[in-house]
């Protein structure tokens, strides 16, 4: 992450330097694009340190979480860098300027070849991490950025049709746009304890009343994600007299963990009536 965040933030520089000499809106848009990507960077590299703190009197679960809200800025970066190259891209189109094609065109191959290197050193660990693919979501857009910028000044330096700078600016902006839109719901999914796309409280639920010995009934499940890799489910186990407490609570953890994937469960163990039920009905009356 940090390697990524010095060959980004590094390249930025020399991309504003070539976009302004060349007059570029693709280089512009992409070095935007890279200043972005470099606070996402480094918001994302914070966001690594700050997990491995441990947790505290004040952050139980200590600070795992906050990967998933630098992940949800990340994202919501990328919708202003969006903005701002679909409302220059269209002052390019109505009012066409000239730009130095070689330029532009070496610019772009240093920079198509900076952000394969970022994003080799970013993929790898992208898969599982939101924070981290998040980051890698900010360094593809700049390499598609600078994939279209060498396009623009092959046809620039081919034919001298200027448009087609802006053109592939809005084209590199809409699939950064679909990234990111990904990325936001997601981890805003997660910020709002939304339960995982592939558990099902009720599927769940009939499972462990099948496979786990001594259960009754399944109620009051509830599941939720700190990050995309540590899920949490509680729940209410109705048990049948006689059972073996420690037995069904090992036995709905183990359960848990090896079909859904969830390590961290709390387990409420009833006999009889749930009481939170008794508790409500009371109150009531």
């Amino acid at each position: 992450m940090l390697q990524a965040l010095l060959l980004t933030g590094g390249f930025m520089l020399v991309e504003v330097v070539g976009g302004v000499l060349s007059g570029s809106l693709a280089l512009l848009a992409d070095a935007g694009h890279m200043l972005a990507d470099t606070v996402a960077l480094g918001l994302a590299w914070l966001a690594i340190r700050a997990a491995r703190k441990p947790a505290d009197e004040r952050r139980s679960y200590g600070y795992q979480r906050f990967q998933v809200l630098a992940a949800f800025v990340n994202g919501g970066a990328l919708f202003l860098v969006v903005a701002w190259i679909g409302v220059e891209a269209v002052d390019r189109l109505l009012e066409p300027r000239p730009v130095l094609g070689g330029m532009m065109l070496v610019v772009a191959i240093i920079g198509l070849l900076v952000n394969l290197a970022a994003f080799a050193l970013l993929h790898g660990g992208g898969r599982e991490n939101i924070n981290i693919r998040a980051a890698a979501l900010h360094v593809l857009g700049d390499l598609l950025g600078s994939v279209a910028a060498i396009v623009a000044a092959l046809v620039i330096l081919w034919t001298g049709w200027f448009p087609i700078d802006p053109l592939l600016s809005v084209l590199v902006a809409a699939l950064i746009l679909r990234s990111a839109w990904a990325v936001v719901r997601q981890s805003g999914h997660i910020l709002l304890e939304g339960t995982p796309s592939d558990i099902n409280s009720e599927i769940v639920s009939q499972v462990l009343s099948e496979t786990v010995p001594g259960i009754k009934d399944v109620h009051h499940l509830h599941a939720w994600s700190l990050t995309p890799e540590k899920r949490i489910v509680t729940l209410h186990a109705r048990v049948e007299e006689g059972a073996d407490e420690c037995a069904v609570i090992l036995g709905i953890k183990a359960e848990l963990s090896a079909q859904f994937q969830v390590d961290h469960v709390t387990v409420q163990i009833e006999r009889g009536h749930c009481l939170d039920e008794d508790c409500l009905h009371e109150r009531k009356h």
